[in-house]
């Protein structure tokens, strides 16, 4: 007695292989914003952390802070985690539910471009995080600044990191031509 088998899902593929370090990379991305954003939801559910009261104040909080802080932390991750598309397929091609454009190729700088100029945006960042930290006067405590720079160092490697994927993605996806 033959037994029927069902065929096995297609996995979608990406154009051209991936190389390992890329998808480490955009996955480092993800990774290196996570304590910041842990780091501004301990804030705002009053972990203490060393802050005084004229960090509180520039925070917004109590007040907007308590739903900027987290939507920002939100905001953040999910642009980071845009990075995966460039090395998954739901990087190359549309999604099925757009009108007009579902199931097409995701034109190459339509990808690059942002990607691009968010990786010079997040380098930006982190030259003047670490140039306000070193320079800025902040009412914390010794242990409090160790602390936010714990979280916040990671991010030095946002738009280096960016970039590496981003380049990758356009040779590859050029290449692929």
């Amino acid at each position: 007695m033959a037994v029927a088998t069902q065929p096995a899902a297609v996995k979608p593929r990406t154009a051209a292989p991936v190389p390992p370090w890329a998808r480490r990379a955009a996955a480092a991305v993800v990774w290196v914003n996570l304590p910041s954003g842990l780091w501004r939801l301990a804030v705002v559910l009053g972990v203490p952390l060393g802050l005084g009261d004229s960090e509180y104040d520039a925070m917004m909080l109590p007040g907007w802070g308590y739903l900027a802080l987290p939507l920002l932390s939100l905001m953040q991750e999910a642009l980071a985690a845009l990075t995966l598309g460039l090395v998954r397929p739901w990087g190359e091609r549309w999604p099925r539910w757009l009108p007009g454009l579902g199931g097409r190729p995701v034109p190459v700088l339509a990808a690059v471009v942002p990607a691009g100029l968010g990786a010079l945006a997040c380098t930006v960042y982190g030259v003047l995080f670490v140039w306000t930290t070193l320079h800025g006067e902040m009412d914390v405590t010794r242990w409090g600044l160790w602390l936010m720079n714990a979280c916040y160092l990671p991010l030095l490697a946002w738009g280096p990191l960016l970039s590496a994927v981003t380049v990758h993605y356009w040779r590859r996806r050029r290449a692929g031509r």
